[in-house]
């Protein structure tokens, strides 16, 4: 049984079994690889997407709670998203493993709080781990994505 779900902007058909998690359907059917596995456990935040504008943790959510959604991934935003230049411009990769699920949850944010404070952030942030220790270097680009991130 297919699912149809939006990704990207795409309606797309999941041939996946329904209790499939979401980030196994973009990685290994859809080919979107930039939605990474880190814990499975959704504590780690490396696999975070956007449903709908909010943050969720595609390792533990099924497809088929999916079909009404507009789910966005890292690749939907293109490259040239604030988020994404702020990250590049303040240095924030090292390893990288963790900055697509980094840029999604920050995202989220913004699309909540245009333009969030230090704690805001924090509480935003947490639970999105960084094994590199680019903590503060993501909250400061979050900062500066702030000021011109149209989410």
């Amino acid at each position: 049984m297919a699912t149809t779900v939006d990704v990207n902007g795409r309606q797309v058909n999941v041939n996946s079994p329904p209790d499939t998690p979401l980030l196994w359907v973009l990685r290994d059917e859809l080919g979107l690889t930039g939605t990474k596995y880190g814990c499975g456990v959704a504590q780690c935040g490396a696999c975070t997407v956007l449903a709908d504008g909010q943050p969720i943790r595609s390792c533990l959510t099924p497809v088929s709670a999916l079909g009404g959604s507009k789910i966005t991934t890292i690749e939907g935003l293109g490259g040239e998203h604030p988020l994404q230049q702020a990250w590049v411009e303040l240095d924030v990769p090292q390893c990288g493993y963790c900055q697509s699920g980094q840029i999604m949850g920050a995202l989220g944010l913004l699309n909540n709080d245009p333009n969030p404070d230090d704690a805001a952030i924090s509480a935003a942030m947490d639970g999105h781990i960084c094994r590199c220790g680019a903590y503060q270097r993501i909250h400061a680009a979050i900062k500066a994505a702030a000021g011109g991130a149209a989410a």
